[in-house]
């Protein structure tokens, strides 16, 4: 590998390129239960320019690329499965620009969700973009490529509905621009042109490296509020929650069912996210979601949960602080967890199968489901801490895993940034005609198969 460190070292630096032990052991795996897949080299590329070069060097000598943004994904997908180069795209975490009036921003693909946060209150307060419910140093490409969802996407959509252009490099080295910014000077959307982004969302880094891309932003709103609806029957959450989406002034709405604290023990409650201009503004809100569930109401079958301000500030947390919390319950820094998209209509199955996992498995829970559009969909979570020092626990915490997943799949819902023994199992359920396209498309774009090997793959 001396050859291949030297190349690397002259492309970005050689304090930027390493085949050392430690950072194999560290690229090797991430805080979730997948085995490690250990890379022969990291390097981490400052340009996009760089990145092309490293394609196009690694192609000539059919190397192994592995995309990385923050390496948080819990399911592996940027695990070295066939050794190879990892690509971390961290240095390359600049935000370049912010729209106020079209109301986008375009960003490298290391730039992290608290960068931007953070960047859009300081300079453009009146704008923000969906943050997803991640430690802040997720990265907006990793969580755009992957179908994440936010704190806007009972409004907006998967992020990747809020995608307006990307730039990426494709295996060959060759760099290409998608979306407006192919035509114009600007990153305002995909329409009307052909829409090719999607050759990059949902692939696990097996078509190409993102380097560039512009997402939209929204009002961000002086005054916020949170409502939680509480009832006791999961049979009832689909037609609540059709009627609370029905309103349409809620930014977020977010489920959570957790045995933990004792007082939220059997019961189902769903929060309810909206902002307003002025106060006026905000009670007129809060009318239409009482008046939306007004019948669960007057029969004493639900109601809205009384909270005091020091106890709704935690609620209001963008991005919320409760898995982070919940993913330290054992110690020892395992968290995994299993997101499947899925109809609202599925709700009940999906509680029950939680509850049924965590009993055969004897682990404890925390689940819950985001709305995603006006209950298009929903992404339900089912989570499960687990003590990585503990071999026991973690074999648990895999086989909470592996059931949650094949029977999700079963259910009819998709599991979501499935890790590779998941996606073989969607692959078995998924039409042949769409899984031989898949194939003829990574065939054209990556012939040499060096693009993150291993994942959505048959066998």
């Amino acid at each position: 590998m001396t050859d291949v460190l030297q190349k690397l070292g002259a492309i970005v630096g050689k304090e930027y390129v390493s085949g050392q032990a430690e950072e194999q052991y560290i690229y090797s795996m991430d805080p979730g239960t997948m085995p490690p897949g250990k890379p022969d080299v990291v390097v981490m590329p400052g340009t996009t320019g760089e990145v092309s070069k490293i394609m196009k060097f690694a192609s000539a000598r059919e190397i192994p690329v592995v995309p990385m943004g923050a390496g948080l994904v819990l399911s592996g997908l940027t695990r070295a499965l066939k050794g190879g180069i990892v690509l971390d795209m961290k240095r390359m975490n600049r935000i370049i620009e912010v729209n106020d009036i079209s109301r986008y921003a375009v960003v490298e693909a290391g730039a992290s969700q608290g960068m931007l946060q953070a960047y859009l209150k300081k300079h453009h307060p009146g704008l923000k973009h969906s943050v997803p419910d991640a430690p802040p140093i997720a990265t907006v490409a990793g969580n755009v490529t992957i179908y994440g969802s936010g704190h806007l996407s009972h409004m907006a959509g998967f992020h990747s509905d809020m995608l307006n252009g990307l730039e990426v490099v494709l295996p060959d080295g060759e760099i290409v621009k998608i979306g407006s910014c192919a035509t114009s000077d600007q990153w305002f959307a995909r329409a009307p042109l052909p829409d090719l982004a999607g050759l990059f969302l949902g692939w696990a880094g097996t078509t190409g490296v993102v380097t560039k891309l512009s997402i939209k932003l929204y009002p961000d709103y002086p005054i916020n509020d949170v409502s939680i609806f509480v009832h006791e029957d999961p049979g009832m959450m689909p037609d609540i929650l059709n009627r609370l989406t029905g309103a349409q002034v809620a930014e977020d709405i977010v489920t959570w069912m957790t045995p933990k604290p004792d007082w939220a023990k059997g019961f189902q409650h769903c929060n309810v996210h909206y902002g307003a201009q002025s106060q006026e503004e905000l009670v007129w809100k809060r009318n239409l979601l009482r008046a939306s569930v007004k019948s669960y109401i007057e029969n004493r079958t639900g109601g809205f949960m009384m909270l005091p301000q020091v106890m709704k500030a935690a609620f209001l947390d963008v991005p919320s602080r409760t898995l982070s919390r919940f993913a330290d319950t054992k110690k020892g820094g395992g968290f995994e967890y299993v997101g499947a998209i899925m109809p609202v209509e599925k709700y009940p199955k999906a509680y029950a199968l939680g509850l049924e996992v965590a009993e055969k498995i004897g682990t404890t829970y925390s689940m819950g489901s985001r709305i995603i559009g006006v209950n298009h969909c929903m992404m339900f979570f089912y989570a499960y801490a687990f003590n990585r020092a503990d071999a026991s626990d973690v074999e648990n915490a895999q086989k909470a895993l592996e059931m949650t997943n094949s029977a999700v799949i079963e259910m009819g819902g998709i599991p979501w940034k499935a890790e590779a023994p998941a996606q073989k199992e969607i692959i078995k359920k998924m039409d042949p005609g769409m899984f031989g396209l898949m194939n003829r498309i990574r065939g054209i774009m990556d012939p040499k198969g060096i693009m993150n090997p291993g994942n959505w793959e048959a066998d």
